[in-house]
């Protein structure tokens, strides 16, 4: 899925937005910016392209292990 224009992360892309510090996949565009989602699941958030980079594939498997280890240390 790396059919981007302009360099514009395309829908299903996995980024690192740096303006928040943040990992998700890109779920759309809404006007000038794009809204992303964390990994696996919860609240969207709106990011302007000029803060984002794709995530190499380490970077990608390690932000999934990161969070799926958060969710085994929360109480059930």
């Amino acid at each position: 899925m790396t059919g981007d224009v302009d360099g514009i992360p395309t829908v299903g892309e996995a980024v690192h937005d740096s303006a928040r510090d943040r990992v998700g996949r890109v779920m759309g565009h809404v006007g000038a910016y794009l809204r992303l989602r964390p990994l696996t699941g919860g609240r969207e958030w709106d990011a302007e392209p000029g803060h984002l980079r794709r995530l190499t594939p380490a970077e990608l498997l390690s932000a999934l292990v990161a969070e799926a280890n958060a969710r085994s240390r929360q109480p059930r």
